[in-house]
């Protein structure tokens, strides 16, 4: 039988019974990043999410970004973490970030490196798809034979994301970042990529799991919350992602040789 769960899903399914046993603590929804914190077996977890916005009119009526906001602590865990389905981004943003601080990451498979290191060093002299502007495009530019920026909303230099269909069948790189599973398009992103192509899912909204390296990405490099407290505040206080302390940047590659397919 064909496999029909999006990577959303699975990840979801990935952190249920944590879910079921934690206790949600603290939400702060910045102007940049959302950042939240659990109780799970005696210790304190955060979770990291870009805050992606709202086009509705929020401060004059129409339909609010956050349905219930000033009571998102009178749901439970896994209330808060269905909400990485919504169709309001805001919102998602809350279940991205309950999906973060819910997933027991693996520390052993991980390696502190920062992706644009792995995307340099992929994409020398090679065709290069980067979906989301990332500070590290100049740089990238510089060593890639051709580099592709997609952006919804693009700046100069960048390629319109409506034309993603005509550039990644093109690369030898792509990188993803984690905000589309905010609007739930990574799974169509990644069927776009040629078979022989090194993917890489990366951004401080992407789950450190090993889920993707099981769906044809090769590798995963997103952000561990050391200290929870400090990113909550920082967050709430327009926090951009390189001022937000106690973090770190962890990637996990697929083990060589495994055998994977695409989604």
């Amino acid at each position: 039988m064909k496999e029909t769960m999006t990577l959303l899903e699975r990840l979801l399914a990935q952190v249920q019974e944590n879910a079921r046993r934690a206790r949600p603590l603290d939400i702060r929804i910045g102007q940049h990043w959302t950042v939240l914190t659990v109780e799970l077996a005696g210790q304190i977890r955060g979770g990291l999410s870009s805050t992606l916005g709202s086009s509705s009119d929020h401060h004059h009526g129409g339909r609010v970004p956050v349905r219930d906001a000033g009571k998102l602590l009178d749901y439970s865990a896994p209330e808060l973490l269905a909400l990485a389905h919504s169709d309001s981004l805001p919102e998602a943003s809350v279940g991205l970030a309950m999906l973060n601080a819910l997933l027991d990451v693996d520390e052993s498979r991980c390696v502190e490196v920062n992706a644009a290191e792995v995307i340099a060093e992929r994409g020398a002299g090679r065709n290069v798809t980067i979906v989301g502007h990332f500070p590290f495009t100049p740089r990238i530019r510089r060593v890639a034979g051709q580099l592709w920026v997609l952006e919804k909303n693009p700046r100069a230099g960048d390629t319109p994301a409506s034309r993603a269909h005509e550039v990644i069948p093109q690369s030898d790189v792509v990188a993803i970042t984690g905000t589309t599973l905010l609007n739930h398009t990574f799974d169509a992103l990644l069927s776009l990529c040629r078979p022989e192509a090194y993917v890489l899912m990366l951004g401080g909204t992407t789950p450190l799991s090993e889920i993707p390296l099981s769906l044809g990405v090769d590798a995963v490099a997103g952000t561990l919350l050391a200290d929870p407290q400090a990113a909550l505040l920082a967050a709430a206080q327009g926090a951009t992602y390189p001022q937000i302390p106690g973090k770190r940047l962890l990637t996990i590659f697929k083990p060589q040789h495994a055998q994977t397919a695409r989604i």
